[in-house]
């Protein structure tokens, strides 16, 4: 039976290794604020001058800040069980509507108003917008993606206004999904801060991911192959992932409370 890929995996030994962790035993006390803080909508401008409309979710005494990037189809609405979650462990984040995206867990309120086409590199600059906005928040920012999203985190990592200001990146079924097929590699080549990467459970997706963290330059990266996994965030939620949603929140969880501790 598969178990879990942990930090430092042995193609990687010629490298300096990432901190050993074992995902199954990263239990994670999450200390619950006696009330929930309110949501919050939140308006961006790209710097093409598009609307960006996101969410966010406030936390008591926030560790740090998470923006969440949604996959193919989707909007901001697929961190609406997820975003709370966070915030009750002590992370702060920002859900965005991405101009490529759709209906599939809500309205995407940006792509209702924008009459251009574009493809998935096209939403970059709302992903930019999210993250000049975090930049006033003096927070350590998390880069989030799911699916094409994840793989933009590594280009958006690279950006000026990362350069200080981002301090770890999380990518949920991240791969070459553009036209250059050696993109995401070649941007991850440039990451150095710490690194969260999962898949789903199939051979393509395992690769693509194992690739892609790979090739980043971090000295504390960790590949998670879960026993249950299912494609990009959509994996942390128990509707979607009943069998494996519980045992991936702990990785993950596990993961930020040991880079924010």
């Amino acid at each position: 039976m598969r178990r879990f890929v942990i930090a430092g995996f042995a193609l990687l030994a010629a490298c300096n290794p990432a901190p050993n962790v074992d995902n199954k035993s990263a239990e994670v006390n999450e200390t619950l604020p006696a009330k929930p803080l309110a949501a919050q909508p939140v308006t961006l401008k790209a710097v093409d001058g598009v609307t960006v409309y996101g969410t966010f979710y406030p936390a008591s005494e926030p560790k740090a800040l998470i923006l969440l990037f949604h996959q193919a189809g989707s909007s901001s609405a697929e961190y609406a069980q997820i975003a709370p979650r966070l915030a009750q462990a002590g992370y702060e984040s920002l859900a965005i509507d991405q101009r490529a995206g759709g209906n599939l867990y809500g309205a995407n309120r940006t792509m209702a108003g924008y009459s251009g086409e574009t493809d998935y590199l096209g939403a970059l600059p709302d992903m930019e917008a999210a993250l000049a906005w975090a930049k006033g928040r003096t927070l350590p920012v998390v880069l989030w993606g799911s699916s094409y999203s994840a793989s933009l985190v590594f280009m958006l990592a690279n950006a000026k206004d990362a350069q200080g200001t981002v301090k770890a990146v999380i990518a949920f079924s991240p791969g070459e999904y553009f036209s250059d097929k050696t993109m995401v590699e070649a941007a991850a080549a440039k990451v150095s801060v710490p690194v969260f990467v999962t898949s789903a459970n199939s051979t393509e997706e395992e690769g693509d991911a194992k690739a892609i963290l790979t090739a980043t330059k971090s000295v504390d990266r960790q590949l998670y192959v879960p026993m249950t996994g299912i494609h990009g965030s959509s994996t942390l939620i128990a509707g979607k992932n009943p069998g494996g949603a519980e045992e991936n929140w702990r990785a993950v969880l596990g993961f930020l409370k040991r880079i924010f501790p």
